[in-house]
Order: C-alpha cells, then structure tokens, then sequence
C-alpha cells in the first residue's frame, strides 16, 4: 500500500511548475530591464511565437483524445 509521501499531490506538481514559470519570468523581466537597446520586431518570429503553442496544444488533443464511438454511445428510446 502506497504511502501519503509516495503519493504526488497534484496540488504540489502545480505549484512547482508555477514557481518554475514565475522565476523564468522574473529572470526575463529583470534581462530586460538591463538591456541596452530594444530588440527590433521579426514578423515571422512573432507569429511562430503566437502561433506555435496553440497548434501544438491542438495537435496533442487531436491525437491523445477521441470521440466515443456512436455504437457504444446513450441509447435512446
């Protein structure tokens, strides 16, 4: 029988991925408050940027989760 410290809360996964993100974004804020000059905008790098996470979320969903099949699905009278 599994005992509570082997046990992961799900509670303390998310907070270390969150403590994780604010520190990087703690860190990236603090580079950019210390450099010298702005970084000119790329078009393309911009929309890579924005639109990569979504696909790849989309992506991920399209191939981990399915619809139930219509055979095996509520009847109805």
């Amino acid at each position: 029988m599994p005992t509570s410290s082997q046990k992961a809360s799900p509670l303390a996964g998310v907070l270390k991925v969150w403590a994780l993100a604010l520190a990087i974004s703690a860190a990236l804020a603090a580079a950019g408050e210390r450099w010298p000059q702005p970084l000119p905008l790329q078009q393309g790098v911009v929309w890579l940027l924005v639109g990569l996470p979504p696909l790849l979320v989309g992506l991920w969903l399209l191939t981990h989760w399915s619809l139930p099949h219509p055979d095996r699905g509520e009847s109805s009278n």
